[in-house]
């Protein structure tokens, strides 16, 4: 069904404003997919919080004018879904790189980060950063750390007395 003019302003409001709000972009060709399985696709993508549309191309170039994915409108041919990452930057490299592990024929065909447009070798370096909740985990080990050692520190010379007084105690029994 051809969509009408108000249609079409709607979808390009629509990605224009996901697009301004995300924090990366990966376009994937899906020919060859059934309906099933991009069905199964945008179930996977709604619980990773990952934006998923499939929308025609001059919509998609219209939509990302004045974004930071407008490094991507050259690159936009075929059919292409395109998926934005809402939460954390690698959500949307990770649902393609892990879809397309089990289904073949979604094949990633362009990758932009932070106006950037990246080689789409580099979709296994992006799905592997971390999300919010490991990224505040790795923050926070990083930021214990010095505090533990200094309570090592300062507890150190109590055990290293006391594993002095040991010895000498085990070397008193020893030659009695």
């Amino acid at each position: 069904m051809a969509l009408n003019l108000e249609g079409k302003k709607s979808i390009v409001a629509e990605v224009s404003t996901v697009a301004a709000a995300a924090h990366s972009a990966i376009a994937a060709e899906y020919r060859g997919l059934t309906v099933e399985q991009m069905t199964a696709l945008r179930v996977k993508a709604r619980n990773e919080g990952v934006y998923l549309r499939v929308v025609k191309n001059s919509l998609t170039r219209r939509a990302i004018e004045g974004t930071e994915f407008e490094c991507m409108k050259d690159s936009l041919t075929g059919p292409l879904v395109m998926a934005f990452s809402q939460e954390d930057p690698g959500a949307a490299a990770r649902l393609v790189r892990d879809f397309s592990r089990l289904h073949d024929k979604l094949i990633a065909r362009v990758i932009a980060v932070g106006g950037q447009l990246l080689p789409v070798e580099q979709i296994e370096r992006l799905s592997s950063l971390p999300n919010r909740e490991q990224a505040l985990a790795m923050l926070m080990g990083v930021m214990k750390a010095p505090i533990e050692k200094l309570a090592r520190t300062l507890n150190e010379p109590h055990a290293k007395l006391v594993r002095t007084v040991a010895a000498v105690r085990d070397q008193k029994q020893a030659n009695a």
